[in-house]
């Protein structure tokens, strides 16, 4: 993991040159939990100016031969200091590199600025635990994110979340209940205590699916759905997403 995070680190330095760049943090699984067999490393990287065309591409270029086999998907998140302090809601995403949209780099996009809910718990997650591979300390670079605004941005995605149910199990059901787990207690917990902590609240028909999902997180098991029974996969989704929906703040 340090030579591919080094990688990394040696990358954005040589894209955004001297005082462009804030800060740059490794977070998520590599911080605050332990990297699991399908955890990606998690980069979050602040700049004091809009990004070029051409520092995107070259981003992109880079991140296309480092990231994803023989070693981790890497998922790296670029904001702009003005952007997010002082804070605003919805925050606006600089860039964002992610092995989901390899595909559409190798036909030579590049990803472009948007504003993202995403970037509440994510900048939330690297304020908590964010090690710095560049500039000072996250807390002193990145604002406190409001809990209602990360309660409002950790629910956002979760319609579109559900329609991958089929073609993303594991991580729809483990993100429901991250999200449950933010919503009823503020924490922002790794995947696989969020999964523990949601199975010892879930109904019994229902604990098969997500603690089949955690053990395949974790490399216990071989994925296969068939075993946990028909329908209960989507019975699971069904019952963490109505516990969100319980739990989450009014629209408007």
């Amino acid at each position: 993991m340090a030579e591919q995070v080094e990688e990394v680190a040696v990358l954005v330095r040589e894209v955004v040159h001297g005082r462009e760049l804030a800060g740059m943090y490794l977070y998520g699984s590599a911080t605050a939990g332990g990297l699991g067999p399908y955890s990606d490393l998690d980069v979050f990287v602040v700049v004091r100016r809009p990004l070029t065309e051409g520092q995107r591409r070259g981003l992109t270029d880079g991140l296309r031969g480092i990231s994803g086999a023989p070693g981790r998907p890497v998922e790296l998140t670029v904001v702009v200091l003005g952007e997010v302090v002082p804070w605003r809601y919805p925050p606006r995403q600089e860039y964002q590199y992610g092995e989901w949209l390899r595909d559409a780099y190798e036909r030579g996009e590049v990803p472009a600025p948007r504003t993202d809910p995403d970037l509440a718990p994510l900048i939330s997650m690297v304020v908590a635990d964010g090690r710095a591979l560049a500039g000072p300390p996250p807390d002193e670079v990145l604002p406190e994110v409001p809990p209602a605004d990360l309660a409002r941005a950790v629910t956002a995605g979760v319609p579109e979340l559900l329609a991958d149910l089929a073609a993303d199990t594991r991580n729809v059901l483990l993100t429901l209940a991250r999200v449950w787990v933010t919503l009823a207690t503020g924490a922002l917990l790794p995947k696989d205590a969020a999964a523990a902590w949601a199975l010892d609240r879930l109904p019994g028909e229902h604990r098969p699916a997500l603690a089949h999902t955690r053990e395949v997180y974790l490399g216990e098991a071989a994925e296969d759905w068939g075993r946990v029974g028909p329908g209960r996969v989507a019975d699971c989704a069904a019952h963490l997403a109505g516990e969100v929906r319980e739990l989450a703040p009014p629209e408007g």
